[in-house]
């Protein structure tokens, strides 16, 4: 997959492409059918597939801090795209400039010129452009006149519900993991380089991985049971604490450390993925770092229960 940043200045599609474009957020199992969906298109017409996606999303540029979590970060978009038949990627920085573009000139100028657009794959729900004015009907319109199609990906379904991030989001609040599996197709997870705490942990006989957060949110907050990726051939399992850190910091930096079972190797500087597998408790304040570690052996014991749980096969 070929990453392009920004809009490109001369056309780079000489021969047309097939798009779609959105915040991809998750990358969840509707995003997944809307790239098949154009991979199909690609195939069938001989031109690339692409993805175009925007950094900042729309509403964190509109609404800064008080916009929702997002599910993943720019690499983790992009690491999951890799996964996915897609040619290129275009990033795109979201700015005034793009939030004040007209519509018909965001069709015009960005998507026939300088992105020689033969195939729109997109949703009907779809807006753009200037106080999102722009809509399906006006790239219906605009397809006629410049000689591309336009195509509705139509909405997948789990279980009578829209897949979308938000229900992702919404799952993830009320700790429901499994809904959130369901639809993104995976465990939820954050990846992020393990960096130097400040060794608490250790002072208490349970060392952990301190991942770096380049978020200052999160849609979950407390305890977990997890299994990690990235440190060996095969996932480990552990306990993670994603949120301030009360009882130590009593701030409100986002943070999440990973104790590992059974695992004591230097790992700085490593890239891991941490995977949700089940929650065991909110994040709270306690009164005495001794009462923090007797929690902490608690958390253990709960997470070592979760993976020592029997796994029942329904055979109907």
């Amino acid at each position: 997959m070929r990453l392009i940043i920004g809009i490109p200045r001369q056309p780079c599609f000489h021969n047309g492409c097939v798009l779609t474009i959105g915040n991809f957020d998750g990358v969840h199992l509707g995003h997944k059918a809307v790239v098949q969906k154009l991979a199909e298109r690609g195939k069938q017409l001989s031109l690339p597939a692409v993805v175009m996606i925007f950094e900042p999303q729309p509403l964190e540029f509109f609404l800064g801090d008080n916009a929702p979590p997002r599910l993943a970060r720019l690499r983790e978009k992009v690491d999951q795209l890799r996964k996915l038949p897609v040619d290129d990627l275009i990033i795109v920085r979201f700015n005034k400039q793009l939030a004040d573009y007209e519509p018909a000139a965001f069709v015009d100028q960005i998507l026939v010129k300088s992105l020689n657009i033969k195939h729109l794959v997109i949703g009907d729900d779809f807006r753009f452009g200037k106080a999102r004015q722009g809509d399906f009907t006006l790239l219906k319109e605009k397809a006629e006149n410049w000689g591309f199609e336009v195509e509705d990906t139509g909405s997948l379904l789990v279980d009578g519900e829209r897949v979308s991030s938000t229900l992702i989001r919404q799952a993830l609040g009320r700790d429901d993991l499994i809904a959130a599996k369901n639809l993104l197709g995976y465990d939820y997870s954050i990846c992020g380089r393990v960096i130097h705490g400040d060794k608490r942990g250790r002072m208490i006989g349970y060392p952990t991985a301190n991942v770096r957060m380049l978020r200052k949110t999160a849609p979950v907050n407390g305890v977990f049971a997890v299994t990690v990726t990235g440190v060996g051939e095969s996932e480990i399992a552990g306990v993670a604490n994603v949120g301030v850190r009360p009882t130590v910091d009593g701030g409100n930096k986002m943070i999440l450390e990973v104790y590992l079972f059974n695992f004591d190797h230097d790992i700085y500087g490593r890239k891991i993925t941490v995977h949700f597998k089940k929650k065991i408790r909110p994040e709270r304040r306690f009164q005495s770092v001794e009462e923090l570690r007797t929690q902490i052996i608690n958390d253990v014991a709960d997470a070592k229960s979760v993976f020592a749980a029997p796994i029942i096969v329904d055979n109907g």
